[in-house]
């Protein structure tokens, strides 16, 4: 059975969960809330970015994705456009979008993501 390995953990969670070749990414948020929705979004994948060097991957390793936006019907094309010029098109992961109350009224998106090591 492989090691389980856990980063910067707190008693809430942990940022980031590597097992089997897999890495595991907490949900990410904006750390400038005070952008629109490409702003944060942009934010939220340079920090999604530097997570996966972190433990040596990196978005073209991505599996899978999962993105949570405050108001889809306002937000989904600014989302898109952000993410779009981020992801390589040869590397696009399986992906989720939907609509939830965030943890805080400024929060536009927040994103989990999980990648191959």
């Amino acid at each position: 059975m492989s090691n389980i390995q856990r980063y910067q953990s707190t008693k809430r969670l942990s940022r980031l969960v590597v097992h089997s070749g897999v890495v595991y990414v907490a949900g990410v948020t904006a750390s400038d809330i005070s952008g629109d929705i490409g702003a944060q979004t942009r934010d939220v994948l340079e920090k999604i970015e530097g997570y996966l060097a972190s433990v040596g991957s990196d978005k073209t390793r991505l599996l899978s994705a999962q993105i949570w936006l405050k108001d889809i019907d306002k937000d989904f094309a600014g989302m898109n456009a952000a993410w779009e010029a981020w992801i390589p098109e040869d590397a696009v992961p399986t992906r989720a979008t939907c609509e939830a109350k965030l943890a805080r009224p400024e929060l536009l998106v927040e994103i989990i993501v999980t990648a191959a090591v």
